[in-house]
């Protein structure tokens, strides 16, 4: 459907009926908890805001029954209320202190005539790896960070500013975007600590745009932005019961952005809706040329129309049609499944429900590559995170609080009893010791993982059955948070598209013991708008997610 049609649909009535709603749902559901030995913290109060999305919110505005103020103090109440006390999820690392005023200047726009869009008077949260030119600090959740304020906004706050929204905040990250150590727990910074999965409080919230995804689902915000180089959108979107998008690279710029790796980074969107998600995919994409990857306006334009587009605004929104996955050739990625059985059985429903709307399934279809350039993606990802790293903290200027890769591991062997509490820092040692980008070792490494990933994996699997995308379990229920042992990832997928820069979209998709997972629609280069459209058209099909219990535990 269209824009248009949303905005037609949207009525302020549904506000208060979505609330009432959702908390009938989550009452019954927690009465029935005792049974299946979950245990039950004190529930929040109910939240007025709950579950409610961005054309409903745009649409109180409109009638009045909001203001751009009102909701802003509604949610800093609300994160008050869950992320600081009550369950306490730790999802948000820093306020903004401005959040009212910028809302109040919001409001006064709307009473002069002046609407942005749908995200005018939005109170967003944005992850702690992205600059402000404000009063809060751009950290990626290290000490050594602590009073970095950058001088300028990185290109898709401007956007994000120039669309209207209302940055509340930013939110707790696993530490440098979970690239110091091999052996870190998902979600922990030294500045943030450890965040919370709002279904399970023991369990993580999977990483590194953890807070991102566990305020997003605890409904602490609209919508926010997180970042990825290899499953740090769609894994914590999977986990927290969310649609994360990770769209192809190029189409959203990393400038201003803490870096990994230049091959594979990029921001995205993580909402509780696809709609909601691409209104915000809509607003951070755009030509910038202060990114080199942007930097070309044919390239852009070319980008558009590929798409059969003739500007960025039309990218998204045009994509959603419910009947999107009519005649569509559907691959399933067979080798992505088998490591938990009851993830298995949510994916052969899932599978059944594309079916069901008129796709051709596809069984198997597997990327013929597949673990076949692990090792060369991280040989990629060290050496660029060198460079680009140097580079960032470089532009930062004399006052920086660090200025190199080596300042931030030497201020961490000094800090180790706040820095290195549970794991180490193997991966910025091993990053220090490699060499330039003209380095031979770099250049042999991109080159097989971009073909292998493209041309030899994802392409070739598409061209062979013909297909207009892939399927594949995102991931599996969240393990539990051990410091003592890191992460226990068991399964899901990400890497091909990551290391390809082609996009991937993750949909809830059901349950396994209470905690949520999603499934994956991924494909070619600029498929975007086709994998958002079969994305929206399960979501609408399905319409499996339901808001977190805040259980301090299941069995």
């Amino acid at each position: 459907m269209k824009r248009r049609r949303f905005l037609r649909e949207s009525m302020a009535g549904a506000v208060a009926v979505l609330a009432a709603a959702n908390t009938r749902g989550v009452l019954a559901s927690r009465a029935n908890s005792h049974a299946r030995g979950e245990i039950l913290p004190p529930m929040p109060d109910s939240f007025e805001l709950d579950e409610i999305t961005i054309y409903q919110l745009q649409a109180g505005l409109t009638s009045g029954r909001f203001t751009a103020q009102s909701l802003t103090k509604k949610y800093l109440q609300r994160i008050d209320e869950v992320d600081k006390r009550g369950p306490a999820i730790n999802s948000v690392i820093e306020l903004n202190p401005d959040a009212l005023a910028i809302a109040t200047a919001s409001d006064q726009e709307r009473k002069a005539g002046r609407v942005r869009g749908p995200l005018h008077g939005i109170p967003i949260l944005i992850k702690d790896n992205i600059e402000t030119a404000d009063r809060m600090m751009t950290t990626a959740g290290s000490l050594a960070l602590v009073g970095s304020r950058p001088t300028q906004d990185a290109f898709i706050v401007k956007r994000l500013r120039e669309a209207g929204a209302v940055i509340i905040g930013k939110t707790n990250l696993s530490e440098w975007a979970n690239f110091r150590s091999s052996h870190s727990s998902s979600g922990w910074s030294g500045r943030g600590g450890q965040t919370h999965n709002p279904y399970s409080l023991d369990r993580n919230p999977c990483g590194s745009s953890s807070g991102s995804g566990a305020a997003t689902a605890a409904n602490l915000c609209a919508a926010s932005i997180g970042t990825e180089t290899d499953g740090s959108i769609v894994c914590p979107s999977s986990a927290n019961g969310l649609v994360g998008i990770k769209p192809t690279l190029r189409l959203v710029s990393r400038s201003g952005i803490i870096p990994i790796a230049h091959s594979q980074d990029t921001a995205g969107p993580m909402a509780r809706t696809v709609t909601d998600a691409v209104i915000l995919l809509e607003a951070l994409m755009g030509y910038d040329a202060g990114d080199p990857i942007t930097g070309n306006r044919r390239r852009w334009d070319s980008t558009l129309a590929g798409n059969g587009l003739k500007d960025s605004a039309t990218l998204t929104l045009h994509a959603l049609e419910a009947r999107g996955l009519r005649g569509a050739r559907i691959g399933v990625v067979r080798k992505s499944f088998g490591f938990n059985d009851a993830v298995d059985k949510i994916m052969e429903q899932s599978i059944a429900v594309i079916k069901s709307l008129g796709a051709v399934i596809v069984d198997p279809a597997n990327i013929p590559t597949a673990g076949k350039f692990d090792d060369t993606e991280l040989e990629v990802l060290l050496y660029e995170f060198k460079a680009d790293l140097n580079r960032y903290l470089a532009a930062l200027g004399p006052s920086a609080p660090v200025h190199s890769l080596k300042d931030i591991i030497d201020f961490n062997e000094r800090n180790r009893d706040r820095e290195m509490l549970y794991f180490g820092q193997d991966l910025f040692i091993k990053a220090q010791a490699k060499g330039p980008l003209t380095d031979k070792a770099y250049l042999k490494a991109l080159a097989k993982n971009h073909r292998l990933s493209r041309a030899q994996g994802i392409d070739k699997v598409m061209d062979q059955h013909r297909l207009d995308a892939l399927v594949a379990p995102t991931g599996g229920p969240s393990w539990t948070t051990d410091w003592a042992n890191g992460d226990h990832f068991t399964g899901g997928y990400s890497t091909a598209s990551a290391v390809a820069g082609y996009p991937h979209i993750t949909v809830p998709a059901g349950y396994a013991l209470s905690m949520p997972v999603g499934i994956s629609f991924f494909g070619r280069a600029h498929s975007d708008a086709r994998l958002i459209m079969f994305a929206y058209a399960f979501e609408q099909a399905t319409n499996v997610r339901r808001p977190p219990r805040f259980l301090s535990s299941v069995h």
